[in-house]
């Protein structure tokens, strides 16, 4: 196993095992039946014979330790996993959504302010598929404002609890020594930065794609909005959503275009490139379909 495991033609699965209680002292389990989680152990499978290996990620888990000495045999130290398969290890994305969860409350730290709920914080809203639903968090590949290097991260953003503007973001590290690392970005209360939500509503208010979706719908197939990815560059935000097209013989959607929203100015193109260019190289002659720019009053 471990000669396969050290070449890069072989396939195998990296699934993530978890550890909880529901005995944790003092520690709030919010909507779920426990209210202690640790990703323990990092599973790892061969897609060819099934054969599985077992490795402690979190060696200060009492209850990995409790089930290491039931089971000696059974777990090795992370250290002990491939090279090869380490640099592949993401952040957790079931415990990473959990902790999302709890920080919409717990991110406030002023005893007064926590007690009145003065600050409560909400997982923004985005149009998949023409519903409505929370938004995921989304693994990316980027530089963020403390490194000096793109990194993978998994990253969900928040709204205030009663307002649609973006107020923050938390994103998961996977790599190297970053591995396990939280990083909450606040902005200024003071400073409007829009929220999923309100460029939902950009997007679907602009006459030009809404038209264009309209036409779609009409002639027998469904137009289906993607997943808005909110994408943090520099000091701005880049966003994101595919269009695809689902025909009524065929449920396999396409990819049609792609729309981009970036500070003041709203792209549709056929190809991700073709909007980036639109975006940051608007005086080019080759534009993509169209390039326009944002109209304030349509903000809710």
């Amino acid at each position: 196993t471990n000669n396969r495991q050290q070449t890069t033609n072989y396939l195998y699965w990296i699934v993530d095992g978890y550890t909880t209680s529901d005995r944790y002292p003092y520690s709030d389990p919010g909507k779920h039946e426990f209210n202690y989680i640790r990703n323990s152990v990092k599973v790892v499978i061969d897609a060819y014979n099934g054969d599985i290996e077992f490795y402690i990620a979190d060696p200060d888990d009492p209850i990995i330790k409790t089930w290491s000495k039931i089971f000696p045999n059974l777990f090795k130290p992370l250290d002990e996993m491939p090279e090869t398969l380490r640099s592949h290890i993401r952040y957790p994305g079931d415990l990473f959504s959990i902790q999302s969860e709890r920080l919409l409350i717990y991110h406030m730290t002023d005893p007064q302010v926590f007690y009145n709920r003065e600050d409560l914080w909400r997982i923004p809203q985005e149009i998949y598929g023409g519903e409505l639903q929370a938004v995921a968090p989304y693994y990316l590949i980027m530089k963020l404002p403390t490194a000096t290097s793109e990194e993978f991260i998994l990253l969900n953003p928040y709204t205030p609890a009663s307002r649609n503007n973006l107020i923050a973001w938390l994103a998961g590290r996977s790599d190297g020594d970053n591995y396990g690392k939280l990083l909450l970005y606040q902005f200024p209360k003071q400073e409007l930065v829009y929220g999923p939500e309100q460029i939902e509503a950009l997007i679907n208010q602009d006459p030009i794609i809404s038209q264009q979706i309209s036409l779609w719908n009409r002639q027998g197939s469904g137009a289906i909005q993607g997943n808005l990815l909110v994408i943090p560059i520099e000091r701005s935000l880049l966003y994101v959503e595919p269009l695809y097209l689902e025909a009524e013989q065929n449920s396999l959607p396409t990819l049609v275009r792609v729309i981009v929203v970036y500070e003041n100015r709203i792209v549709m193109a056929e190809t991700l490139e073709q909007a980036l260019q639109g975006i940051f190289k608007a005086g080019q002659e080759s534009t993509p379909t169209i390039i326009r720019p944002v109209e304030e009053p349509a903000l809710p």
